[in-house]
């Protein structure tokens, strides 16, 4: 039960665009992930973006706003705000969800939720279509070794989006609010407690989906994972499904880390999503963080439909649609199934007109 579609894609739901660049016209990304901090409260054990360091680096909240109403009026249809930081150690972050909103853009978070206080879900959860909790344990001692976190945090995020349900509920707010695990040998075993935690505080689902490993991480103890043996996990947790829960077991993109061969040989995804890092660095990849062929603007120097016509842009993508060795790339990452799915419209099979 994956009615999210958060172990696939929801790319065919942008026909238009998909159909432009088809026909070879530019086009602006659909989506973007944006880190507003640069720092983070917690240094998880599995972190694939450790390389950038965590450093006290925030968006400045005025240009950006000034960005976000360019965003939304060349199209841009939706920003997360995770990246290589927590997002709420921005002081901002309500006026920034707020703008975001206002010039007409979704607005989505990947958080840790030890910050997500009542405040912030006053002013956020009007505006926000989805929150999603990085929560990698059941129990308070194993979350502490994995998220490497102060006492007490693990106690706060359940206060903390119990009282966002709560809220949400009350005030009839439409924001989905989940839970996700990354599953290790060390939270195995707590799975199903985590769902138990999840549902009971009015969670709308539990993700549960495999390690992997970004090719700059630092963090190398969890490259040789073998997921074959939690597929069964697969059915015992889907009795906490009903109406109202549930649980998405992310089986397909286990496979994929386990080995399955990749469909497509280039990037054909990168036009139809980006990434803004804390220092307003605006990158077609986020494999390639720090990497400056791939950091094609700034936010502080140039206007966001300056960026997306400059030569360099034009010059990348077309470089990562004829020429990028995907073998190199992480497995799953986030525009996999994107690329599975446009590398099939580039290159159809046979018989596609018995449809």
């Amino acid at each position: 039960m994956d009615k999210y579609r958060i172990d696939s894609h929801k790319l065919m739901f942008h026909t238009s665009r998909v159909n432009d660049w088809l026909n070879g016209k530019p086009i602006y990304p659909i989506y973007i992930e944006v880190s507003p901090s640069g720092s983070c409260n917690h240094r998880c054990t599995y972190c694939g973006l450790d390389f950038m360091k965590y450093r006290p680096k925030f968006l400045e909240t005025g240009v950006f706003k000034k960005r976000l109403v360019e965003m939304g009026k060349c199209g841009v249809k939706s920003i997360m705000y995770a990246g290589e930081g927590e997002p709420f150690l921005h002081k901002d972050m309500a006026e920034i969800t707020k703008a975001t909103k206002k010039a007409g853009i979704d607005v989505a978070f990947t958080t840790n939720g030890a910050l997500f206080n009542k405040g912030l879900a006053e002013n956020i959860l009007p505006y926000a279509s989805w929150i999603k909790v990085s929560i990698n344990a059941g129990k308070p001692a194993t979350y502490k070794k994995i998220h490497r976190s102060p006492s007490g945090d693990f106690e706060r995020v359940f206060e903390n989006m119990s009282y966002a349900a709560e809220l949400r509920d009350k005030k009839g707010y439409n924001c989905t609010l989940g839970m996700q695990l990354v599953l290790l040998p060390q939270n195995s075993g707590e799975v199903e407690l985590l769902a138990e935690k999840a549902k009971e505080i009015g969670m709308d689902y539990l993700v549960v989906k495999p390690y992997s490993q970004h090719p700059q991480s630092k963090t190398r103890i969890f490259k040789d994972i073998k997921y074959s043996k939690y597929y069964d996990m697969a059915d015992s947790l889907s009795r906490y499904n009903d109406k109202n829960f549930h649980i998405v077991f992310r089986i397909h993109a286990m496979q994929k880390w386990d080995g399955a061969d990749k469909s497509y040989k280039h990037c054909l995804a990168l036009p139809f999503w980006s990434y803004i890092d804390s220092d307003g660095n605006v990158w077609a990849c986020s494999i390639y963080l720090t990497d400056k062929k791939f950091m094609i603007g700034n936010i502080y120097k140039d206007s966001f439909g300056q960026i997306y016509k400059s030569d360099k842009y034009k010059k990348l993508i077309n470089r990562a649609g004829k020429a990028l060795d995907t073998s190199k790339c992480r497995v799953n990452c986030r525009m996999d199934e994107i690329n599975r799915y446009l590398w099939e419209l580039k290159n159809p099979s046979e018989h596609v007109n018995f449809i």
